[in-house]
């Protein structure tokens, strides 16, 4: 049974299968309300949030987090360290400069003063409490908080009693098994050049498949291309891959991948490979490059597709 719903700005999907009609509503109506509390939590553009609030105390107050913002704090450590410093989750403000409904690029001078607002490693905290030392300087959970509302709806969904199906938050995407007969689930990875058409159509019974991409969120200026994936250290974007899809056994260690990947450019491909993880990666000139693993079942764009991952992340 598919439940259509829209979370983060984005169109959203839970596929349910295996269980009656009625359970399936009761189990779906609790993922959603999951997606939705997370969303309340960690949206930048809600006032009364955590992020919002450790916002508006930038260089003034402390602000008292729980458990979970803790964790998740730490595995913005965690992404901050292993991308050298590229995944910062205080690199949001660069969109201050960067408005991708219009075709201009910021010059340097608009760039230098939100860079010097960018750095995770330079937060302060103490126990349970975070201080964001500059005025000015923000948080974003934007780089990982679908995929993990991803993960907590499919959490919720099994801890109900449902064991086939997925949960489809914007493209990132979190198979909790696969259908009731035993067979996977078809997920479509978009081409980065036609939307109307797959780059491969992969099968999937369990686990997270997300991807990081150049396209939906960018500008063309004098015959080039300029995606919303920004170097913290330059404000600028990446340009080597159009697109990364990596599957993990949860969707946030995906997509935590696939955007580090981006951001890593000539040597996304490296860390991937060190990290372990299954991936399909499209580069700048369209040439496709996997892991062994990844189940790369083609690009016959009339495969048949349960889902469709490849919107990128904001």
């Amino acid at each position: 049974m598919p439940f259509a719903f829209t979370a983060m700005a984005s169109p959203c999907m839970l596929r349910l299968a295996g269980a009656g009609e009625e359970a399936c509503r009761q189990a779906a109506a609790l993922a959603i309300a999951e997606v939705q509390r997370i969303e309340r939590a960690y949206s930048r553009y809600r006032p009364d949030s955590i992020v919002s609030r450790i916002n508006a105390a930038a260089g003034r107050d402390w602000v008292t987090c729980d458990e979970e913002t803790l964790a998740l704090f730490g595995y913005a450590d965690a992404l901050h360290a292993a991308s050298g410093g590229l995944f910062d989750i205080t690199s949001g403000i660069l969109r201050r400069a960067w408005d991708f409904r219009v075709a201009r690029v910021p010059s340097p001078q608009e760039l230098a003063p939100l860079l010097g607002l960018i750095g995770w490693h330079r937060a302060e905290r103490d126990g349970d409490r975070v201080r964001l030392p500059r005025a000015g300087m923000e948080i974003d959970f934007g780089g990982f908080g679908k995929e993990y509302a991803a993960d907590r709806a499919a959490a919720v969904l099994q801890a109900h009693g449902i064991g086939h199906g997925y949960v489809d938050l914007g493209g990132d995407l979190r198979v909790i098994g696969p259908r009731p007969d035993g067979s996977p689930w078809y997920i479509g990875i978009q081409n980065p050049r036609d939307a109307d058409a797959l780059a491969a159509s992969i099968p999937l019974a369990r686990g997270g498949l997300a991807t990081s991409g150049d396209y939906e969120r960018y500008i063309e200026v004098d015959g080039r291309r300029h995606c919303h994936i920004l170097d913290p250290r330059t404000g600028m974007p990446v340009s080597h891959w159009r697109s990364v899809s990596v599957l993990a056994p949860l969707a946030v260690v995906a997509g935590s991948h696939a955007t580090i990947a981006m951001l890593l450019q000539e040597r996304g491909r490296e860390y991937l490979d060190a990290a372990g993880v299954a991936y399909l990666a499209i580069d700048h000139a369209g040439r496709i490059v996997h892991h062994p693993l990844f189940p790369h079942a083609g690009t016959d764009p009339c495969a048949p597709a349960g889902a469709q991952t490849g919107a990128p992340r904001a």
